[in-house]
């Protein structure tokens, strides 16, 4: 745990979080990105004045914070992205890479945003899978606790080129969904993607918890559905989608499917005992 000044928040003058590794590449959280400009570009619509995206902790390199304001940006023109890493050595590399709609600044999961502002989009990836999955539910409600009212949190994992990612999505009034989104042309088994499951997931992906059965229900309806593949991947993943909704999980989206993107309600996925996330 890190300590230091931080601008607002509900804990003035503390940094909540530690110092992770800072993986990244460029182009890594493009599945992510293009998953909020298109179910959740609403979010960015509604408010009246510029809406602020934050872009938490983004690691050794602020490339995904420039990436994502350029995605958004075409939704938004005036979103301003704000990059916030707990390290400042991290903080001071990324600053050549500022400009109009992106700025970076030292802080953690209390997101000290000046004048207390409250930010439309939170996104972290690849930061609380290197927690402890007890301290998954504190951060996700401080996070949730400085959201904007028709804000949204997501808590995503993926590989290190971006093949595969997952995501919880997290509004103030608790976790929503679970999103999985994988590159077609390399599924094999769609349940490999397990192994990048976020922290709240990944140690429960075993008989008898939902996220078993589900990401079992998936891979199952991709071998029955073997002989789409004459028709290509996308096909038989649209598919083996299709199926899964068939058998009753409760899957939304269903124009995102052609992409490789899979999203279901989290209350079907969630920990048998998942306690200590609590409505902001």
């Amino acid at each position: 745990m890190s300590a230091g000044k931080s601008s607002a928040g509900p804990n003035p003058g503390k940094v909540v979080g530690a110092i992770t590794r800072g993986t990244t590449n460029p182009n890594r959280l493009r599945r992510c990105d293009r998953w909020l400009v298109g179910p959740q570009a609403w979010r960015l619509r509604v408010p009246a004045a510029a809406p602020i995206v934050v872009d938490l902790g983004y690691g050794a390199s602020g490339v995904t914070a420039r990436e994502l304001r350029d995605r958004l940006r075409h939704i938004r023109p005036d979103v301003e992205v704000v990059g916030i890493e707990i390290d400042p050595a991290r903080v001071a590399a990324a600053q050549p890479l500022a400009g109009e709609g992106l700025t970076f600044q030292r802080g953690g999961f209390e997101i000290p945003l000046p004048g207390g502002a409250r930010p439309t989009i939170v996104r972290a990836f690849n930061v609380l899978r290197q927690y402890g999955e007890q301290d998954v539910p504190s951060h996700w409600n401080l996070v949730r606790s400085r959201l904007a009212p028709d804000g949204l949190f997501v808590d995503g994992t993926c590989d290190e080129i971006g093949r595969r990612a997952c995501w919880v999505a997290l509004t103030p009034d608790g976790p929503q969904t679970l999103t999985l989104a994988w590159r077609l042309r390399d599924i094999g088994d769609p349940a490999e993607i397990a192994e990048r499951l976020p922290k709240a997931l990944i140690h429960r992906n075993v008989p008898g918890e939902p996220v078993n059965a589900f990401l079992t229900a998936v891979s199952d309806a991709w071998i029955r559905q073997a002989p789409q593949a004459s028709y290509g991947a996308r096909q038989r993943f649209i598919a083996t989608a299709g199926a899964v909704a068939a058998a009753g999980w409760p899957v939304r989206h269903t124009h995102r499917w052609r992409l490789g993107e899979l999203t279901v309600d989290w209350a079907a996925v969630a920990p048998r005992d998942a306690q200590g996330v609590t409505r902001a």
